[in-house]
């Protein structure tokens, strides 16, 4: 297949959108469009010729048609808080970003699932959710502004995968334009349905490039009627998942969170964030935070979880452990966790890396891995954290003291090609939950199956065959010098 030459908007179609939408669904005033057009992490700079704000998965297939017939690219966004760039467009400018945040209604909410438009807020998916006394399991630091339609197009993943997977096992049915701009009305909630290929499953994960999803039907579970939560002290990470295998063995499924914390990550925290406070005293190379629920009528799983804690702490497995004993004090173990982020920009660049390997292998490679970027890149220092429970770590590599952002342009991108080599050769993925965007693009390329990336593009050309879904995001090309299919 040869490149695909993609045209910019015509002065006509950009009249017929701002027709059709109207003032609240179109603007190409730049001021307005500025926010959008840099990523969370204020690493690229894209441009667009409008900003399309659809209300409707009507105005969305309009809008899908006109540009299909122009041959105009099309980059949808939902909160844009991809962190790997996937929402924002090129520097040439000749797309148009499409906004899902207007698109903001749950439909409807039933014990089983909530039927929610792409725009959704996270935070407001949950507040629907224990209104009607159930809850949505998935949960991040970009709650308040994480949308739906991005979360299926990412398969987010967050803290609670341990117990209930990736965005992927949470979508029960999808709603989405095609790139020709035919509607794909999937939304029903079928435990079974072989009728042939998984579309749903296909647009989960796509970031955008195989079509827009609009509305979806999500799974909920019961609401939480108490829960436990606890941080601990240990000395090595391997003790960690000797840990989290006897929380299974005597707790069943009811430890939702497990959560990886080095020492390094918590020294950076209370350094850094004003009102976080250690757990207890003492110091401990390692530590997770582990939070165990149960529904409404069902035993507090406090008890459970410190007689647990009781035998680590006895047979060596942990230095030491509390449980709180407040919501206030769970909440600040919480707080520490999630601050991590904030705590490594405020301590210097860093290079950051979304990696996953089998759960049982993660502590030793976290420890050879660390070893050997240590090792090959003096001054550097391994932060190692995230959701041990399901393989995904977030290992990142803060620079040496007194780097500034250029380190980021130069070492940085050889430590970044050291890390995806060394969970390649695990057997792991460059990608647990973040995606490939544009960050990740060349590096995909780069060290993907060749089979794996074969099957990409065959998809993205066959659904896809004017290349104007999201363009340079997630599937490389075949020449990355001639040819442009993602």
């Amino acid at each position: 297949m040869g490149s695909i030459m993609a045209n910019p908007p015509s002065l006509q179609l950009l009249e017929r959108l701002a027709a059709r939408l109207g003032p609240k669904g179109y603007t190409d005033d730049p001021d307005t469009m500025a926010p959008w057009l840099t990523d969370w992490r204020r690493r690229y700079q894209g441009a667009a010729a409008a900003m399309l704000s659809p209300a409707t998965p009507a105005e969305v297939v309009d809008i899908v048609r006109l540009c299909a017939d122009a041959r105009v690219p099309i980059v949808p966004q939902g909160g844009n808080t991809s962190m790997v760039a996937g929402a924002t467009p090129g520097e040439a400018g000749d797309s148009l970003l499409l906004s899902m945040r207007r698109m903001k209604t749950v439909r409807s909410m039933s014990p089983e699932g909530a039927v929610c438009e792409a725009g959704v807020v996270l935070a407001d998916l949950h507040d629907a959710a224990a209104k009607a006394g159930r809850r949505f399991p998935l949960t991040l630091g970009a709650k308040g502004s994480a949308t739906v339609g991005g979360l299926i197009s990412t398969n987010a993943g967050g803290t609670q995968v341990l117990r209930f997977g990736t965005m992927r096992g949470l979508v029960q049915g999808i709603e989405a334009v095609l790139p020709d701009g035919s509607l794909f009305e999937g939304l029903a909630p079928l435990k079974k349905d072989n009728r042939g290929y998984d579309l749903r499953q296909l647009l989960i994960g796509a970031e955008g490039t195989l079509g827009i999803v609009t509305a979806a039907n999500l799974k909920l579970v019961p609401a939480i009627g108490s829960r436990a939560v606890a941080w601990v002290g240990l000395a090595t990470a391997e003790n960690a998942l000797s840990l989290l295998r006897l929380l299974e063995e005597r707790t069943g499924e009811a430890v939702e969170s497990f959560e990886l914390v080095p020492k390094i990550a918590l020294d950076l925290v209370l350094a850094h964030v004003p009102g976080t406070r250690p757990p207890f005293e003492g110091s401990h190379d390692w530590h997770v935070l582990i939070e165990a629920t149960a529904p409404k009528d069902e035993p507090e799983p406090d008890e459970r979880l410190s007689e647990v804690l009781a035998a680590a702490l006895e047979a060596g497995l942990a230095e030491d452990a509390v449980v709180a004993a407040s919501e206030a004090q769970a909440e600040g173990f919480w707080r520490i966790r999630d601050s991590i982020s904030e705590a490594e920009q405020k301590g210097g660049p860093n290079a950051k890396h979304d990696v996953s390997v089998e759960v049982s292998a993660m502590p030793r490679f976290i420890d050879e891995a660390t070893a050997a970027v240590e090792a090959r890149f003096p001054g550097t220092s391994v932060i190692a954290f995230g959701h041990l429970g399901d393989g995904n770590v977030h290992f990142n590599v803060q620079g040496p003291d007194g780097v500034g952002r250029e380190w980021l342009q130069g070492e940085a991108m050889a430590v970044t090609a050291l890390v995806h080599d060394l969970v390649t050769a695990a057997g792991g993925s460059i990608s647990a939950e973040h995606g490939i965007g544009q960050v990740r693009l060349g590096e995909l390329a780069r060290l993907g199956d060749p089979a794996r990336l074969g099957a990409m593009r065959a998809i993205k050309r066959a659904l896809d065959p004017l290349g104007i879904m999201n363009p340079g995001k997630l599937v490389p090309p075949f020449d990355p010098a001639q040819e442009s299919l993602a």
